[in-house]
């Protein structure tokens, strides 16, 4: 009886009605002030959290030292000595080197309804190829392995624009980044038995660019997910920092820097087991 005549008051009364809007307003309108007052660009919240989330991650795991270098890796040698680690820098947890081998990789195949259009399948089928290309010239260097599942992957590449981004401008406003052709990023997770610290990336790579452009772009971003997080400053490598008109394959100054990246520390791979740390296995 008591619930029927509230219902009854609130259903019929215009000003418990409007009594009920502003107070919601209200609410709504002093979070957003709160984020203003406080400086806190609303567009950025979410990545907040994750920086969050990823401190608190860290701070449970060990600090860094070099894994074993891979076994692919340890034997390069080049008659050229130079690289260009001085460009790579270091994230939160060190390095970003991989300590489990294969490193898995997933790319994204060709969808269904391409199929029903000739001009779409060939240019889907040539973008899967050469990505697949690219893992394979990368997997000289590294043990890398295609699985055909992005939830068995370290490392997933999508046939997609990469995703919208926003930045602060000088004047403090937030705007729109410049669209890009491709983009690799990577995130920190823990994993399980023993439990240590990973992480995986995702690379979007997006299929409407010239076609000559797909295997520079996918060989690009791989170095970068499997470790080169930094540009060269040469156009005869393949991380050069811009898209140039004749791409170089992978050089050996790429693999010099890949090699010196593999001899950092870091705290990915490494589990804890109280105050001892160990390694684990490939």
């Amino acid at each position: 009886m008591r619930r029927y005549y509230i219902r009854q008051l609130f259903g019929r009364s215009q000003f418990w009605r409007s009594l009920l809007f502003s107070v919601l307003f209200s609410l709504i309108f002093s979070g957003f002030a709160y984020a203003i007052a406080n400086q806190v660009n609303l567009a950025q919240l979410p990545q907040l959290h994750d920086r969050l989330a990823q401190q608190q991650l860290l701070e449970e795991f060990a600090t860094a030292k070099p894994h074993p270098m891979p076994p692919q890796l340890s034997v390069w040698r080049s008659p050229d000595p130079e690289d260009y680690f001085d460009q790579i820098q270091p994230v939160s947890v060190g390095y970003l080197v991989w300590s489990e081998f294969p490193v898995k990789v997933y790319v994204e195949p060709s969808q269904t309804f391409e199929q029903a259009n000739d001009f779409l399948k060939r240019r889907a089928d040539a973008w899967v190829a050469a990505v697949q290309t690219a893992v394979q010239e990368w997997a000289d260097y590294l043990p890398l392995e295609l699985v055909p599942s992005p939830e068995a992957a370290d490392i997933t590449i999508w046939r997609k624009v990469p995703p919208l981004q926003f930045e602060t401008d000088e004047q403090g406003k937030i705007r729109p980044a410049r669209a890009r052709s491709a983009e690799t990023r990577f995130e920190l997770y823990r994993k399980a038995s023993p439990p240590r610290l990973a992480h995986r990336f995702s690379i979007w790579l997006r299929p409407d660019q010239a076609q000559g452009y797909f295997l520079a772009a996918a060989r690009h971003e791989l170095g970068h997910a499997l470790g080169i997080w930094g540009h060269s400053p040469l156009q005869t490598d393949a991380l050069y920092f811009s898209q140039v008109r004749t791409p170089p394959p992978i050089s050996a100054r790429d693999v010099n820097t890949l090699k010196r990246v593999y001899e950092q520390p870091t705290r990915l791979g490494w589990a804890q087991m109280g105050d001892r740390v160990s390694v684990t296995s490939y």
